[in-house]
């Protein structure tokens, strides 16, 4: 009798015989996944025969943008850095030849060519280095003018100094190894015409061309970097001669004389930090030097600009868990986004609840007043996960597995002076710990910290943030782009909320930015996932300053 059970196996084993007949004709034609070759760490000589430091600072890789920066210090050769090693990981290698162990030409960009998963991606290796390169003459009106890639210098006298004998004070044009011929300083020297001067270094020779001029004005303004009750004003006169500044709103008559201790001298350069103006005002400035005045120069303050929902008494609770704090604008979508603040609830919320929530204030028009970062371990067991409360200006973009992907910035252009924000903070001890780091380990125990800190920087689009540990790309303090930043941390468990100032420390007064970035957590090592499961912050109010 022929049964449906023998009928079953025998066409189960004929389907079988047949997959394997034509799965040996399957072509595999699956694509790679698209995925960033994973740079951990690279390594280069870092010291010369002298024992002398040649990295500046840590290297810097973001896959993002596909770059590594070398900061390098003047000991180094820029023509001739070795890298010595690459960390490569999740099956990532480097294809182009010669790059490890060779001296690389890094005085001008170079491409690279990474391999993952047999895809290919063209990554750029730039290296900076700050020489500190001078030429002082006697009675010099200001700094000389050093133009690196022209290799020119151009040093100003008064039209009463002759040129044609003129003592050279001081004189560097390369690095701590640099030889320059003829050796001019200590000399009298004719700077009637141009003068040249070779540079040797590392076996190189470049040939530099000074020169020397004559004006009749003895103190000049250079610049103005005019903030919102801050200017910021740059003066050239003779080396050792005492400079006045005086300033007045441009309807104004009387002179008013800023205060020595606002006035800070370097060899030629001169410059104030004029302070308590007001904002969008017209204001003029002039440098007086032996009785003489300079050119009478006007400037305009900027606006003051506060930080939106501030206060944080605009919220709106999606999908009955996930805390948002407002303002909200509706994208190209149509959806309605977070228009400045966001947080991790987004992540948190795919193994619980929000993480950080509003503070019940029935004063408030809205209800709510502030914000509540708690720190929690979400979801149970091996699916689990320490998250930190945090609040940042920003968007959480998306989620990685279990990881967040953020958008750190809101676009801003003023130029703040402090932070200030009004907290309060209940730490408990580290209760989780990243095990990427031993040192993180061995924090278990030890009181949690809390973090608030604001950075402003002139990228041209917000900096992403990637907590995963392949890929892992946070926020550091010395990116290049980062104009001024301030931060303040804690440990101690504060009974009621206090006012925290936070001052800005700025890289240059001239640079305007872009991007705001203000970012508080309840555990400053969140981003590793370290930090106290019950460690809370409370943030009340930000404020910023624009004075000093």
């Amino acid at each position: 009798m022929y049964t449906f059970k023998q009928f079953r196996c025998k066409t189960v084993l004929g389907l079988m015989f047949l997959a394997v007949i034509f799965g040996s004709c399957i072509e595999n034609n699956i694509p790679y996944p698209w995925v960033m070759p994973n740079v951990a760490a690279i390594e280069i000589m870092s010291t010369d025969a002298e024992g002398h430091e040649l990295l500046a600072s840590p290297i810097e890789i973001d896959s993002v943008s596909r770059s590594i920066v070398i900061p390098l210090t003047e000991w180094a050769d820029i023509y001739g850095v070795v890298i010595e090693s690459m960390d490569m990981k999740d099956g990532s290698k480097c294809v182009t030849p010669g790059i490890i162990g060779k001296p690389l030409d890094l005085s001008k960009p170079i491409d690279v060519v990474f391999e993952r998963y047999q895809r290919e991606f063209t990554w750029t290796i730039t290296a900076t280095q700050t020489i500190d390169r001078y030429f002082t003459v006697a009675s010099q009106i200001g700094n000389s003018v050093i133009d690196v890639e022209n290799h020119t210098v151009t040093a100003v006298v008064p039209t009463a100094q002759s040129i044609e004998n003129l003592p050279v004070r001081t004189l560097k044009l390369g690095g701590p190894y640099a030889v320059m011929t003829p050796d001019l300083v200590g000399h009298n020297v004719n700077f009637s015409e141009p003068v040249e001067v070779t540079v040797s270094e590392f076996e190189r020779n470049v040939v530099w061309t000074l020169n020397v001029s004559q004006t009749d004005v003895n103190v000049n303004i250079t610049s103005i970097d005019a903030w919102s009750n801050v200017a910021w004003v740059y003066v050239s006169a003779a080396v050792g001669k005492d400079v006045d500044f005086e300033y007045r709103k441009a309807d104004a008559e009387d002179w008013i004389i800023a205060p020595s201790e606002w006035v800070t001298v370097n060899g030629g350069e001169y410059y104030a930090r004029l302070i308590h103006l007001e904002s969008q005002t017209a204001y003029v400035v002039r440098a007086v030097s032996d009785g003489e005045n300079s050119a009478e120069m006007e400037f305009v303050t900027e606006d003051v600009v506060q930080l939106p929902n501030s206060s944080f008494t605009e919220w709106k609770l999606k999908d009955n868990k996930i805390w948002n704090p407002g303002p909200w604008v509706v994208n190209d979508e149509g959806k309605e986004e977070n228009a400045f603040w966001d947080s991790g609830n987004r992540g948190a919320a795919t193994l619980g609840k929000s993480i950080t929530v509003p503070i019940d204030d029935p004063s408030s028009s809205n209800g709510y007043q502030g914000a509540m970062l708690q720190s929690k371990f979400v979801g149970a067991s091996v699916l689990g996960k320490f998250g930190a409360g945090n609040l940042f200006a920003g968007s959480y973009v998306r989620t990685d597995g279990t990881d967040g992907v953020l958008s750190f910035g809101r676009p801003f252009n003023a130029r703040p002076t402090k932070l200030k924000a009004r907290i309060k903070y209940e730490p408990v001890n580290i209760s989780h710990a990243s095990k990427v780091n031993p040192d993180f380990q061995e924090m278990i125990g030890r009181i949690d910290t809390c973090i608030v800190w604001c950075a402003l920087a002139d990228w041209d689009q917000p900096y992403e943030i990637r907590t995963k540990k392949s890929d892992r790309h946070l926020f550091e303090a010395d990116n290049p782009g980062v104009i001024a930043y301030g931060e303040f941390t804690s440990y101690e468990t504060m009974q009621d909320y206090i006012d925290v100032e936070i001052p800005l420390n700025y890289r240059s007064t001239s640079r305007v930015p872009k991007y705001i970035l203000v970012t508080a957590s309840a555990s400053k090592l969140g981003d590793y996932f370290t930090g106290g499961s019950g460690s809370v912050l409370y943030v009340k109010e930000y404020e910023l300053i624009y004075d000093y």
